[in-house]
């Protein structure tokens, strides 16, 4: 449930207004605190931008007051969506980068309720949420979402951010509904939407329809759903802010809003949000960007996956590379890099590994995990001399080939060489930390 974030935004921008007396103590204390001392862990990536913020926004599933209509039956907390807001340290800037939630990603080690931790393991994105929130336990759904998106991504997460279906609704319902223009009729049943074509102004369930519907629009995947929820996020903020003068409308979204929300407990209230608002206020629109982590469907590496979304390399970790060091992103960049080299799959690089680490196996290991995230493993071996280092050579025409493996194995140095025509050549050191799968 994507579209929520705008409120997120909005309604943050909406908090610099002011807000004395009883209106404040009520929206206060509608706020949830999520518990994350001593759940996220010492192995955490270093904030290499002080000053910067990346809060992790989840859309929670949650059916509260929802009856059985769009399902019964949860005992796991539900995320319907991820995303990850970098507020730049100058403050003028932000980026919202959407984590579709069929992203094929590693979930690390995560706290569950009966005090047991999880494996380690691949699975969907979204899966982080519901597994530490075993039984309803918020605190450990937000912990083992933010140890996932941490891992994965190579940022720090600073705050958490948590809204679900009701409270979405009521923010939509407070500014009088939302302009959509669809160019065809819908009708979804899985999302209980019926539309006609043209532009319409929509609140309420369909508005909740409007953002949940998947199959009966576009391709039918995660990621077109994502365009329009974006689509919708940036109207829904247009029109909160367009009611900055009227009252009740304020106090009405900011209810709806408050009453929703989970956070960490560092912004769990009225005065942070507030002074979060003060930083932001001043973005101009054109540099608060929307976009979504480059992917393309997992079933071009492994033919049996149908179901799930791999995170493009190198320009997924230029991406995160880029918002760590607080440096701006060139949407149009960024998406005309990916659909340049978005032909160009783990299934169609040819890779020998060399073990460069001493220890017995390493190279089959690595084979095992190259094989797993698509690539072509041509050989085994051992490097002729140990190295430290871990490596990736390519031979001439290969580079973009290279990219597509370095991408894949963090902190591999890339250089022109090897020995084998169209294979490139992994050589394992002692800093090898893993596959990206």
């Amino acid at each position: 449930m994507t579209a929520w974030t705008a409120g997120t935004l909005a309604a943050v921008l909406l908090a610099g207004g002011g807000i004395v007396g009883y209106v404040y103590h009520r929206l206060d204390g509608n706020i949830d605190a999520a518990d994350l001392e001593g759940r996220l862990g010492d192995n955490r990536p270093a904030s290499l931008s002080p000053g910067a913020k990346n809060i992790l926004v989840v859309g929670s599933d949650s059916r509260d007051g929802m009856g059985d209509k769009y399902g019964k039956g949860f005992t796991t907390m539900q995320s319907d969506t991820l995303m990850v807001v970098h507020i730049a340290a100058n403050r003028e800037w932000a980026t919202v980068v959407s984590l579709p939630r069929d992203s094929w990603v590693e979930i690390p080690t995560c706290q569950q309720d009966d005090g047991r931790s999880s494996r380690p393991h691949h699975s969907k994105i979204n899966e982080a949420y519901a597994l530490g929130g075993m039984n309803g336990d918020v605190s450990g759904a937000a912990a083992c979402a933010i140890r996932t998106v941490e891992h994965n991504t190579g940022l720090r997460i600073d705050h958490f951010m948590s809204m679900d279906f009701q409270g979405f609704k009521g923010m939509v319902d407070a500014v009088d509904g939302v302009e959509v223009c669809p160019e065809e009729a819908i009708d979804d049943k899985k999302a209980h939407l019926k539309m006609d074509a043209g532009c319409q102004t929509i609140k309420g369930e369909k508005a909740l329809g409007y953002v949940r519907a998947r199959y009966s629009l576009g391709d039918g995947s995660d990621t077109s759903r994502i365009g329009r929820q974006q689509e919708f996020m940036s109207s829904l903020a247009k029109k909160a802010q367009s009611k900055l003068n009227d009252p009740k409308a304020l106090f009405d979204f900011m209810e709806a809003f408050t009453s929703s929300l989970t956070t960490d407990r560092e912004l769990a209230g009225v005065r942070p949000l507030y002074d979060l608002a003060r930083s932001v206020q001043k973005i101009p629109a054109n540099r608060l960007t929307f976009l979504t982590v480059p992917n393309y469907p997992r079933e071009r590496d492994v033919p049996t996956d149908k179901a799930n979304v791999v995170w493009q390399y190198p320009q997924a970790e230029e991406l995160f590379t880029s918002l760590a060091e607080d440096r701006e992103v060139n949407k149009k960049k960024l998406e005309a890099a990916a659909e340049e080299s978005a032909a160009l799959t783990p299934s169609q690089v040819r890779v020998s590994v060399l073990n460069g680490t001493g220890t017995p196996g390493r190279a089959a290991e690595v084979a095992a995990q190259l094989r797993a995230a698509g690539f072509q493993v041509v050989t085994t071996g051992n490097a002729a001399v140990p190295s430290e280092r871990t490596t990736v050579e390519y031979p001439q025409g290969l580079r973009a080939h290279a990219s597509v493996l370095s991408g894949r194995v963090p902190g591999a140095a890339t250089a022109a060489g090897g020995t084998l025509p169209g294979v490139l050549t992994l050589t394992i050191g002692d800093d090898f930390r893993g596959v990206r799968s």
